[in-house]
């Protein structure tokens, strides 16, 4: 039985695409970040540092110990259920390096970045241009991988390309427009369209909109709406 917390943000996102590319059942609780259930005790108990997301799974080698940080679980899914990792040895160190640079620099800078243009109670000028100028190098990076590979681990869709789905498809949150980077804006497209991806968007946004979710940070930080049109019959 797989249990995960997480809440309808950008790096809440990750976790939920990934158990629907793997197509598992699990229960999904949503946690009320702006009502600072994060900080609980109840939720610390499963992460001492107070972040979503964590994922409990029972039949895993943890056997029902709670695994934290959104990169680890990524490569424990990959590893444990035998897909979304590159079975040749070269690809998956390449799957894990971009993995890696998601969770060290690209969820670090585009959230700094957002939260610095919309979040601090005064405006400092240094750091938004700091952190968005480090959002759009890091944009660059991306965009020339892109240019010269269907995805960032080479030729197969993988963890690495769930782990930066979620800020990059709301890049708009750290200033950045991606009809800067077409290659970029190109496989964000690819993402959104496929099914699992759109399952997790929908599950995410119906478990918001129970009256006994909160979504004040979600509203703050962008969050995913329910799929309509050719998106919702993909999702169906």
């Amino acid at each position: 039985m797989i249990t995960l917390h997480t809440a309808n943000t950008q790096n809440g996102i990750k976790i939920p695409v990934a158990l629907e590319e793997l197509g598992l059942d699990y229960r999904l609780v949503l946690v009320d970040l702006a009502a600072g259930q994060q900080r609980s005790p109840e939720f610390l108990a499963l992460n001492p540092n107070g972040r979503i997301p964590v994922l409990i799974d029972t039949d895993g080698p943890l056997a029902g110990e709670a695994l934290f940080e959104s990169g680890a679980i990524l490569w424990y899914l990959g590893e444990h259920y035998g897909r979304l990792l590159p079975a040749d040895p070269a690809a998956r160190l390449r799957a894990l390096q971009w993995l890696n640079l998601q969770v060290a620099a690209v969820g670090p800078m585009f959230g700094q970045a957002g939260w610095f243009l919309r979040t601090a109670p005064q405006r400092i000028d240094f750091a938004v241009e700091r952190y968005v100028g480090e959002a759009r190098r890091l944009s660059a990076v991306l965009e020339q991988r892109l240019q010269d590979h269907a995805w960032l681990a080479g030729d197969e869709y993988s963890v690495a390309d769930i782990a930066h789905y979620g800020w990059l498809s709301r890049a708009e949150y750290a200033d950045i427009t991606l009809d800067d980077f077409p290659a970029l804006r190109r496989w964000v497209d690819r993402i959104t369209q496929r099914p699992a991806v759109q399952r997790a968007i929908r599950r995410l946004a119906e478990a918001r909109a129970r009256p006994d979710s909160g979504h004040g940070l979600e509203k703050a930080t962008g969050s995913w709406p329910a799929p309509s049109g050719a998106a919702a019959e993909a999702a169906s």
